[in-house]
């Protein structure tokens, strides 16, 4: 049986977003085709706008709809505290527990050989910068990349970076509560909560 083009077109197009195997494409796209037009097209429309409809905050690179993001504006919040996450999917997971009261710095992305990653396809020159400006006046660093072997590589090398810029600096890191090889996503608040309170020095 050949399948339709309009069919084969969307189920490849699922395949391609993480976390998606041909099956899955293929009830996502079936599950599509009986969905009313109208909230077909709403869906469409979403879709569409999702890149037009945001902005990448210049301080934190963190996604919003401002520049600087609402986080960056909010005056009530410590900006001598910022936790250096590895994407924004982080920070809508910390800001869950609401119980961090720091500011966020987005990494996009983690330290990973294997795949060609290094420190300078990530933001970490832009954290630097940021903790080098006297405005800043940043007090503490949170290490708060994933709990795996490139989180923890990562972590490391911004220690190493931050400690030679400013050995006066407090730098801890995310603590109990996340298991090795857990993302912080897919963690509930009050897990985040606890791995916020008990975060050490690095």
């Amino acid at each position: 049986m050949k399948i339709p083009r309009a069919i084969q077109q969307v189920v490849e197009s699922f395949e391609r977003l993480p976390g998606i195997g041909p099956k899955t494409a293929e009830r996502l796209t079936f599950y599509l085709l009986h969905v009313p037009q109208g909230e077909l097209d709403r869906f469409a429309e979403s879709v569409k706008n999702l890149r037009i409809g945001t902005i990448t905050c210049s301080i934190c690179f963190n996604v919003g709809e401002s520049d600087p993001c609402s986080l960056c504006q909010d005056q009530t919040r410590n900006h001598s505290l910022i936790c250096v996450v590895e994407q924004p999917l982080d920070v809508i997971a910390l800001e869950k527990s609401k119980k961090y009261p720091g500011v966020y710095h987005v990494l996009n992305g983690k330290i990973d050989p294997l795949n060609n990653i290094g420190p300078d396809e990530i933001r970490i020159s832009e954290l630097l910068r940021r903790v080098r400006n006297s405005e800043s006046n940043s007090k503490e660093i949170v290490l708060a990349t994933n709990p795996t072997m490139e989180g923890e590589a990562t972590a490391m090398y911004i220690a190493k970076q931050l400690k030679s810029q400013n050995a006066h600096l407090k730098i801890s890191r995310i603590g109990r509560g996340l298991p090795i090889g857990a993302d912080i996503e897919y963690a509930d608040p009050t897990t985040l909560e606890r791995a916020m309170e008990g975060r050490s020095d690095y």
